[in-house]
Formats: C-alpha cells, sequence, structure tokens
C-alpha cells in the first residue's frame, strides 16, 4: 500500500525544477552539485514537502531548441563555455553532456563537436571528389571553419575563398573551436567579411567549386536571398568555371520535415542547372536526417570504384564517415522523400521564401540565446 501511495505522489505532484515561474529557475551559471541526500524517503511525508526537496536531485541546466510550436529538442549542459552577440546573430558555446562542444547561432543547433564531421564531410567531398580536379573553392558562410578544414585536406587544392557576413562569428570560432585553428591560419585561405552576392558579384575570378555552407533560412535571417532562383541564375552560376559544381546544404530531410525547405532548394535548382542531385545523411546531434544538393551543367558521375580511387589519391588522412560506397548510396531517397522531390514545384524567390522554424531557449529561465 505504501508503495502505491508513493506512486501516486510522484505521478501527481507538481515537478516544480522545470516550471517557468518558478523560483529554482537557473540562470548562465554551471549549477553546483546539491544535497541530493535530502530527496524524501517516506511517504507520510506531506506532498509539498516532497515538492519543494525533489529539485534538489533533478534540476539541471539545460538548451531547449524550438523545432516547431509543439515540438522542443533539449540537451543538458555542463555548462555555458561562451556567448556573444554580433549587428547579425547571437552566438553560443555549449558544453553539453551528450554531444560535447556545441555552436549554436540565433538559438539553432549548428553543430556538435561528437558529430560534426558527418555533417561537413558530406557537405564538402562529394562535391570535390565529384569534379576532376578541383583547385579553387568558394565557400558561402562557413564561419565555424570546419569546411575549410575539410576544403584544405584535398592535396591538390591551391586557393579557398571564405566569405562570411558576420566577422564576430567568425573570430569566435577561431577563438574557441581549436579543431579548426590549423584551417584558419592556412596560407591557401583567403578570408572575406561581406554578404557573399556583393562578394561574388564583385569578382572577376571563377571556381570550380561553390559550397553554401549557409545558416538555414530564417524569417528575417542574414541569408536567405543566397537561397534564391535569381541569385543561382545571376550571381552564382557565372562564377563557376566550366565543368563546376554547386553544392549547398539543404535543410533537415527528415520524413516529416524534408518539404519544409530542401525540396524547394532542390526544386529550385534544377531550375537553374542540367544536373542536380540530392544526398542525405543522419546527424545525430540534429535529431534529424540532413539534405544537401549538389549542382552542376556536367553530368555528376557517382561511380563507386572511381570515387574510392579519387579519396586515395587526393585526400590526405582518413575520412571518419564518407567512403565511395556511402557517397553514391547516400543519394538513393525513400520513396516518400523522392515522391516529395520529383512532385515538388516550388521555386525559392524572394516574394516566395520558406524558413525552417525555431529559435533556442536557455535553461529554465526561457531566455532566448
Amino acid at each position: 500500500m505504501w508503495c502505491l501511495l508513493y506512486a501516486i505522489m510522484v505521478l501527481y505532484v507538481p515537478f516544480h525544477g522545470f516550471n517557468e515561474n518558478s523560483d529554482n529557475n537557473i540562470t548562465e551559471e554551471e549549477v553546483p552539485d546539491g544535497p541530493h541526500d535530502q530527496l524524501i524517503q517516506s511517504p507520510l511525508q506531506d506532498a509539498e514537502t516532497y515538492r519543494w526537496q525533489l529539485p534538489l536531485l533533478q534540476i539541471e541546466q539545460w538548451f531547449e531548441e524550438q523545432l516547431h510550436p509543439d515540438l522542443k529538442l533539449s540537451f543538458a549542459l555542463n555548462s555555458v563555455l561562451h556567448r556573444s552577440t554580433s549587428a547579425f546573430q547571437k552566438i553560443a558555446l555549449l558544453d553539453t553532456k551528450h554531444f560535447g562542444k556545441v555552436l549554436v547561432i540565433d538559438g539553432k543547433l549548428q553543430s556538435a563537436e561528437r558529430d560534426e564531421f558527418i555533417y561537413h564531410e558530406s557537405l564538402v567531398h562529394p562535391a570535390l571528389l565529384l569534379h576532376h580536379k578541383p583547385k579553387t573553392v568558394y565557400i558561402m558562410g562557413g564561419g565555424e571553419g570546419s569546411t575549410v578544414r575539410e576544403v584544405l585536406k584535398h592535396r591538390d587544392i591551391e586557393k579557398v575563398v571564405m566569405c562570411d557576413i558576420d566577422r564576430v562569428v567568425v573570430d569566435f570560432c577561431r577563438s574557441h573551436l581549436t579543431v579548426n585553428q590549423e584551417a584558419f591560419n592556412n596560407e591557401k585561405l583567403e578570408l572575406v567579411f561581406n554578404d557573399a552576392k556583393d562578394d561574388l558579384e564583385k569578382r572577376s575570378e571563377k571556381f570550380d567549386v561553390i559550397i553554401g555552407d549557409l545558416a538555414d533560412p530564417l524569417e528575417g535571417g542574414p541569408c536567405n536571398h543566397l537561397y534564391t532562383k535569381t541569385f543561382y541564375e545571376e550571381v552564382l552560376k557565372p562564377k563557376l568555371n566550366d565543368s563546376g559544381i554547386f553544392v549547398t546544404q539543404g535543410t533537415l530531410a527528415g520524413v516529416l520535415t524534408h518539404k519544409e525547405v530542401f525540396t524547394s532548394i532542390y526544386n529550385t535548382l534544377k531550375h537553374v542547372f542540367k544536373y542536380v542531385v540530392a544526398y542525405t545523411a543522419h546527424v545525430p546531434s540534429f535529431v534529424d536526417t540532413c539534405g544537401w544538393v549538389l549542382a552542376s551543367d556536367e553530368p555528376l558521375k557517382l561511380d563507386v570504384e572511381e570515387l574510392e580511387v579519387r579519396i586515395r589519391e587526393r585526400i590526405r588522412g582518413e575520412l571518419q564517415y564518407l567512403d565511395g560506397a556511402s557517397i553514391a548510396s547516400s543519394t538513393i531517397m525513400n520513396k516518400t522523400l523522392h515522391t516529395s522531390l520529383v512532385n515538388e514545384t516550388h521555386i525559392y524567390t524572394e516574394e516566395s521564401s520558406r524558413f525552417t522554424h525555431g529559435r533556442g531557449i536557455f535553461g529554465n529561465s526561457q531566455s532566448e540565446i
């Protein structure tokens, strides 16, 4: 009987530690270890006392990302390492319990220490390996530095231009993401702080590969115009060399999320380039499938044996995630995604934009990152 009463109390007593109006809300400071031994042991004690002592065991510091109005993603934190605000975005580096250091921009998780290699290898290497001999690469965005790092693994690369609109983000990542400091200091890198559209329009040179490592299109975001048909057609494509390849991150491409933006980016590029290939990979820290889109006016030949040869000949060191077979297989869509890609009619323009959802909040105070 006492066990049953105890269970009822646990189920029906409000959990004060995660109440928005609770006095137990936390701030940026790391939560110290509490007196965990004070948790009530006897079911005879009154529920109100139990209600106030339970958080001593349960309270933690959390980051929440609002994926949809009715869906949130939460990460338990060890601490907030750094925070900064630029003219364009809010930046935070969090130390999470599960994924290590996590970079958050405008409340949306950008990459996590434990699995960012999946995203960045997938973004960079298929395009460079499908090109017959890339020497020059232009990166739109990429302030984190991981995309540059992956590009510079290719022995034949002679020049990489990284154009990011936000100097504060780049300086933040150069200072705090030590894994990319060598890439930032490489003599082959030309670092530009500007809007990519403006920078490309001013340049006379062309590139073998252009990479879109941009933030997701958010309502009011700083790079939405870099996903439009007009930009692809009038600015980007003319800056590609003959047989040049463009690749962009395509936001989430899961069964429940791919229609938000992914299929629209794919369809928009189909109206600009002759050959367009979508591909996907699961990224654990995003708790979803991510999508990328390749585009070129030259055929994109996915030959597993040829890809393996090029990986061995061109890349320094070992890739953690990709090989020839996984590159080829990543282009095979499940029936749901394939049907949506084939049937998509929306073209991304300034007047008919689509946006991804979400902002992030920190701790239990519901303050926005």
